[in-house]
């Protein structure tokens, strides 16, 4: 992870993993909560985890990674 997390999960983990391998991913919370199998909750706080460390970014309802503008033409 580009940023820097402290107490990181594995939830956390295995948010950044999926989204690591699938640089246009974008999720909205519902769709995360179902992907990840956590409580609304628990998935928020790590989504919003991330974002804090600039790993992903939120525009409108949607997660996406911070950096996908790289990969964009």
């Amino acid at each position: 992870m580009t940023g820097i997390l402290t107490n990181a999960s594995e939830l956390h983990f295995r948010i950044w993993s999926e989204f690591h391998t699938m640089p246009g991913l974008r999720l909205t919370l519902g769709q995360a909560c179902r992907l990840f199998g956590g409580t609304p909750s628990e998935v928020e706080a790590a989504l919003q985890d991330l974002v804090d460390a600039a790993v992903l970014c939120q525009i409108g309802p949607y997660f996406i990674r911070a950096d996908f503008s790289r990969f964009t033409a």
